[in-house]
């Protein structure tokens, strides 16, 4: 399975973030090799549908399932759409990644914030 973790820095031992769109990095992981690579988030300064941008740079990368903190209505709506997974994690990428794996991380079913929750918007 592949995997992108919204992250606070690059690398493994970084946290998650939690913000889904507008996060600094993307900790990709192929959970079957357990490679690990950082991805700069390029879309986080845009002023409008970073979500579903975000979405369609994951989906262009074949991610499987996404670990994130929160996620907005349009970003929801946009996995949805793409058959990407979403799972509420915290703490650092390794051991979010082991709580995958060991099947412990809650499925996020919907949005869990209002939209530009990132940008500073309302819970």
């Amino acid at each position: 399975m592949k995997i992108a973790i919204s992250a606070s820095g690059s690398g493994k031992e970084s946290s998650v973030d939690e913000r889904f769109g507008r996060c600094p990095y993307f900790v990709i992981v192929d959970t079957d090799e357990m490679d690990f690579e950082s991805v700069e988030n390029t879309h986080t300064s845009k002023a409008h549908g970073v979500g579903p941008q975000v979405v369609q740079m994951l989906s262009e990368m074949n991610i499987d399932a996404v670990i994130t903190g929160n996620v907005g209505p349009n970003a929801h709506r946009t996995l949805s759409s793409a058959d990407i997974e979403v799972y509420k994690g915290t703490g650092n990428i390794s051991d979010a990644v082991k709580k995958l794996k060991d099947e412990k991380l809650e499925k996020i079913d919907g949005k869990t914030v209002q939209g530009h929750f990132g940008k500073g918007g309302r819970r």
